[in-house]
């Protein structure tokens, strides 16, 4: 049966995810970020775990009610907690820099798997898509995951907003 699912995923699928991979691998290395990039990852992730969501129940306000509620909890949670040891803000450049973590790369392997399953999941079984117990728990756990990676990016944010503002002859207008 495995070789049945995996034969009969599309090839794209397969493209996303060394994609996703290499993006998750870039960064477990130190890196220094713009705003732009600090904030492109989490909504990219975002908009997958939501689509993911909206693609596999519908618009189901219990379905995306429980995703918000994930989200949102797990961004507030996660904002609240102190930076990695590491990080600061250069003003002059107007980037932060960071020690590498695996943690983004666990997260998107996370959403990945979890669409992933819930796809299978949906062909084999497609009943479970009006399964409100169902609907609401992966919702939720889509919700949770990004809310992961939205937290992290409002506590990058922050940083941004208590810095000195370098003049606009020498701010860079490179997203790095």
């Amino acid at each position: 049966m495995l070789y049945q699912i995996v034969s009969h995923t599309p090839l794209w699928v397969w493209v996303l995810l060394g994609g996703l991979l290499w993006l998750g691998l870039r960064q477990t290395r130190p890196t220094a970020m713009g705003l732009r990039r600090i904030v492109l990852l989490p909504l990219a992730m975002v908009g997958l775990s939501l689509f993911g969501t909206v693609q596999a129940f519908g618009a189901s306000a219990m379905a995306l009610g429980s995703w918000l509620a994930g989200a949102a909890l797990m961004a507030t949670w996660i904002m609240r907690r102190a930076l990695p040891i590491g990080t600061q803000l250069d003003p002059a450049t107007q980037t932060v820099r960071q020690t590498g973590s695996w943690t983004p790369l666990r997260l998107i392997l996370a959403i990945f798997t979890t669409k992933y399953a819930i796809a299978i999941s949906l062909a084999i079984q497609p009943v479970l898509a009006s399964n409100m117990g169902f609907a609401v728990g992966i919702s939720a756990f889509s919700g949770v995951i990004s809310g992961v990676f939205t937290g992290r990016a409002l506590r990058l944010i922050r940083l941004f907003r208590g810095a000195p503002r370098a003049s606009d002859a020498d701010v860079s207008t490179s997203c790095t």
